[in-house]
């Protein structure tokens, strides 16, 4: 065998299928969402200060038989999983044939933002769970998410190829609605974050608290009932487009079962004294309604081609020379 032949069957030795890319990004969307839940328990339970260093859990590598260091611990373990997996996601989009442009990129991204807790746990810590400090935190991690849920859309499209073009006007006007929803869905979440942060939730009594509670609670309302008139228009008009549009109404409709749920459950949490189990069931329900919408968007700005954005254009596949 010839150099060339050598070097080309140590290429393709490396190369990543569409499809073992697709599974590796849904593995890294659902570990990143559980980050995003398991650092809501940390925060319910007042258990950020419990492992006060790194890489030990105070004098031991692991932690003693105490619930706080426990939860901070877990938190840990499946932060690093996390982080572990956007990070083979971003290697494996590089060696993907036929190449994955737009894959590789969101999954860098994705990748620097779930290193980037590392750096941001720390300061919280160092700041005492200075509440801003924990929301910052909360928010990057929302962030990530939302990109991990792009990167896994691309990378199955990528496997499976590209849908036939929707052309109709309800379709094209749906889109322009959902990708308008995104920043509307966004601060819903953020809202929420807020009436958690400034409320007599179980964090503890010395958790310090951010802003004023009844104030965040009528701009979570306010913002609650905005979301919910607009996606009830969004709702509207994929339903008039069903034919076209059926994948995307479905998932539409799924987002919409979850964010009546969380309703019901915040009503039980206001009316039951906040209990943790309750806020992070609806902190949760928040992240996938945040996750659901982007899915959403995504589907529809690939379906119907709008709006065409500079990093965004081409083909879904650029061949390998």
């Amino acid at each position: 065998m010839g150099m060339a032949s050598r070097a080309s069957a140590r290429r393709r030795s490396r190369q990543v299928s569409p499809i073992t890319l697709s599974r590796l990004a849904d593995v890294a969307l659902l570990a990143v969402f559980l980050v995003v839940v398991s650092g809501a328990v940390v925060r319910l339970t007042d258990s950020g200060l419990g492992c006060d260093n790194w890489p030990n859990c105070s004098e031991t590598p692991f932690p003693q038989r105490e619930f706080h260091a426990t939860v901070e611990f877990v938190n840990r373990i499946v932060a690093m999983i996390g982080i572990l997996l956007t990070l083979v996601v971003a290697a494996a989009a590089r060696f993907v044939r036929p190449r994955a442009v737009r894959v590789s990129r969101a999954a860098l991204i994705a990748a620097v933002g779930m290193v980037a807790q590392i750096p941001l746990g720390g300061l919280t810590v160092i700041l005492d769970l200075h509440p801003l400090a924990v929301m910052s935190h909360f928010l990057l991690a929302l962030v990530v998410l939302g990109v991990s849920v792009f990167v896994a859309l691309e990378a199955r499209r990528h496997a499976r190829g590209a849908p036939a073009p929707v052309n109709e006007k309800t379709a094209r006007g749906a889109t322009i609605v959902a990708v308008a929803l995104l920043p509307l869905a966004a601060l819903l979440v953020v809202t929420g974050a807020f009436v958690t942060s400034a409320g007599p939730h179980p964090g503890g009594d010395g958790v310090e608290r951010l802003g004023d509670f009844w104030t965040s609670l009528r701009v979570h309302v306010w913002m609650t009932g905005s979301f919910g008139l607009a996606f009830a228009g969004l709702l509207g008009l994929l339903c008039a487009a069903r034919r076209e549009l059926q994948p995307v109404l479905v998932l539409a409709a799924a987002v919409l079962v979850v964010l009546v749920t969380q309703m019901v459950v915040g009503e039980l949490q206001r009316n039951n004294g906040l209990p943790w189990e309750l806020v992070l069931a609806h902190v949760a329900m928040g992240s996938l309604i945040w996750a659901g919408m982007v899915a959403v968007a995504v589907e529809l700005v690939r379906v119907t081609g709008w709006p065409e954005r500079h990093w965004l254009r081409g083909p879904y596949t650029l061949k390998h020379p």
